[in-house]
């Protein structure tokens, strides 16, 4: 069964009298049974572009809710980068308790590669939680709207280390704001999650000599923490500990109230999407004096990767240096809220609508 809400359809199941998105299909999977939601919030500055989660949600409305929030971000991120795309994301449902195997993945994959085939090109999906480059290799063989294939298969590959690179340069600019100086050899910093690029960026840091807390509801990854010579803890209280840097790389909504009242550090910055379970949750960090990036601009550089690497004649070394410039962005960010006596939050969300503005009197 397929069904499609537009910008105006009620979506009282979603708990939301309106809908700002342009297009949501909701699919279930022809041959995985799974349901699968794709969201399209804004094409306005071109192609939306967004990873395909995989993930386990209590229920299929989690998951499509979840789709809305991550393709709204996108918009935000992919704005506020400076790429002429919109926003997008794709989420498979997976029941809490699931596990697929290589066959069921198979199906989840090609059933997906026909959903985004219906939009028609308005939107371009990739790899994020869950999915990997082989998976969006299945994907291509259902639709041409996918980038981050292998190499092998003529593709541009994984963009992880292309974000943990982005959020390298996000912890170095959020530094030298907080501390006067961007050196990382010394500070302290607990991460929260080890995927992959979580696990990349744990590594730099180390190689940086960074004195590293580290956790992840993963124990086989307890492994990466012994190699780096990082401090293990079970997941659950890594907030609780004083440091200089809380880096959330894991799921969304880490930074919920109670969290930020308890955190422990001067500053919040990694890769992890939608770290604020409630939009007002940057007016309470700023209140507590703990600086906070914004995570659609200091994770970045994954999609920058994606879109820049995706264009014929692509220079790696002009892609490394977009990729480092999210300090940069960070930076003026950082400015722009102190200037004008606001959020970094309010400062990142201006900087992306301003050039979402700017492209509709453009095409006005």
């Amino acid at each position: 069964m397929t069904s499609a809400f537009h910008a105006d359809a009620s979506l009282d199941a979603l708990h939301s009298p309106t809908l700002d998105h342009e297009t949501v299909l909701v699919t279930r999977g022809a041959r995985s049974g799974l349901t699968i939601s794709v969201a399209v919030h804004s094409t306005r500055l071109g192609p939306a572009l967004g990873g395909a989660r995989v993930w386990h949600y209590g229920s299929w409305l989690e998951a499509v809710e979840d789709s809305l929030r991550l393709s709204a971000g996108m918009t935000l991120k992919n704005a506020a980068a400076g790429l002429a795309r919109g926003g997008g994301k794709s989420v498979v449902f997976v029941a809490s308790g699931t596990t697929l195997d290589d066959g069921a993945k198979r199906a989840a994959m090609l059933d997906l590669g026909d959903a985004v085939e219906r939009l028609g090109g308005s939107y371009q999906t990739a790899e994020d939680v869950g999915t990997s480059a082989n998976d969006m290799a299945i994907v291509a063989e259902r639709t041409d709207h996918v980038c981050g294939l292998p190499a092998d298969r003529g593709g541009v590959g994984e963009p992880s280390d292309a974000t943990a690179a982005g959020v390298y340069s996000a912890v170095t600019a959020t530094l030298d704001t907080v501390f006067g100086s961007p050196i990382v050899r010394g500070r302290r910093a607990i991460i929260s999650g080890l995927g992959q690029v979580g696990g990349r960026l744990a590594r730099k840091l180390a190689d940086a000599g960074a004195s590293l807390i580290v956790t992840d509801v993963n124990p086989a990854r307890r492994a990466l923490a012994h190699e780096i010579g990082a401090s293990w803890i079970e997941p659950g209280d890594e907030h609780l500990f004083q440091t200089d840097l809380f880096i959330p790389c894991g799921v969304g909504g880490a930074l919920s109230r109670e969290v930020i009242s308890q955190l422990r550090c001067a500053a919040v910055v990694g890769a992890a999407n939608n770290q604020l379970a409630e939009h007002d949750g940057a007016e309470e960090l700023a209140e507590r004096g703990i600086l906070w990036a914004p995570d659609f601009i200091a994770n970045a550089g994954g999609v920058i990767y994606l879109d820049m690497a995706s264009q014929p004649g692509a220079d790696i070394e002009s892609i490394l240096a977009r990729v480092d410039g999210i300090g940069d962005t960070l930076r003026l960010v950082y400015r722009s809220a102190k200037e004008q006596g606001v959020t970094t939050l309010a400062a990142a969300e201006k900087l992306a609508m301003d050039r979402l503005e700017g492209a509709a009197l453009t095409a006005a």
